[in-house]
């Protein structure tokens, strides 16, 4: 049993006399400074380390791909497997949404706002509203270029819904579908490009698409110079956020090959774009038959327009 004297607070002697005392102690200094590790002393010496890794996607963004496929083990024939790619809230649809209209530079899409939770929700609702936003405001600009003419009649055009369902669906499946296989061909012979999942290609796509959608309502102004303007001004916000997203990924690759592929991303880009408004908005001229002025003597006079 412990006496008191024992379990009394005892000052502790130098190190040289509890050395000699007890051989095998050990024993530590506090005025030492701690010694930093070699990999975190490197990270700090280097401040854009942390921003290339995020681009490239090395260290931490790789863990959380790596949680997301995880997460999406179930198969793909039942519900849960697609129920995963709706799981999103409204705050995360809204934040990928001003992420796509205000593009930050130097920041990667993906890795910024999509590589935790790919989602199908907002791409495809964002490709429904513009398929209807578009047939719609063409069927009014068709209107308003035509209005006050007398032998104009109104009919809407809802073919166009059809024909812009079409269109839209396509770019925003066959273009990732086509990018996504010509990466992973270009990964498997450059071993630095980085990898995108198709579900995350087609969420870029989508989201990058939404900037278009008063873009259409305001093609409604009978102006062809406001509306190459416009046009003009949502190529460059969106197609700044595919450049951002997908130059890191082809940018280790042959020179030539990564500014063809990028180029190849933008002409399909302003395709669309300026394909939407010479069909749906530029409305040609209506053939209006030539007015029929009865004459004073019987006879019917046809008098061409010009």
């Amino acid at each position: 049993m412990a006496t008191a004297d024992d379990l009394k607070f005892q000052e502790f002697d130098d190190a040289a006399n509890l050395l000699a005392a007890n051989p095998d102690a050990t024993t530590i200094s506090i005025d030492e400074p701690v010694e930093i590790p070699k990999n975190q002393h490197s990270r700090l010496q280097e401040p854009g380390r942390e921003e290339d890794d995020e681009l490239l996607g090395t260290d931490d963004s790789d863990k959380t791909e790596l949680l997301a496929g995880q997460k999406k083990s179930a198969p793909f024939w039942t519900f849960e497997y697609y129920q995963t790619f709706f799981d999103v809230d409204t705050y995360q649809v809204l934040d990928r949404i001003k992420g796509s209209v205000f593009p930050v530079p130097g920041k990667n899409f993906v890795r910024l706002y999509i590589r935790s939770n790919p989602d199908l929700y907002g791409p495809f609702w964002i490709c429904a509203t513009l398929v209807f936003t578009i047939a719609v405001s063409g069927n009014l600009s068709n209107f308003f270029i035509h209005l006050g003419k007398p032998t104009y009649h109104y009919v809407p055009e809802f073919r166009k819904v059809s024909i812009a369902a079409t269109t839209i669906y396509a770019y925003a499946w066959l273009v990732p579908l086509a990018l996504w296989g010509f990466l992973m061909w270009r990964n498997s012979k450059v071993m630095n490009i980085v990898s995108y999942s198709f579900l995350e290609i087609v969420c870029v796509y989508g989201y990058s698409l939404f900037i278009y959608i008063p873009t259409a309502i305001l093609w409604i102004i009978p102006q062809k110079v406001v509306r190459w303007v416009l046009v003009v001004f949502s190529l460059c916000l969106s197609g700044s956020v595919l450049v951002m997203t997908f130059w890191p990924a082809v940018r280790d690759d042959n020179r030539r090959i990564a500014v063809a592929t990028v180029a190849t991303i933008l002409l399909l880009h302003a395709l669309l774009a300026v394909g939407c408004l010479a069909y749906f908005f530029d409305a040609p001229e209506l053939d209006i038959p030539p007015p029929i002025i009865p004459a004073h003597n019987g006879t019917t006079v046809i008098t061409k327009s010009h």
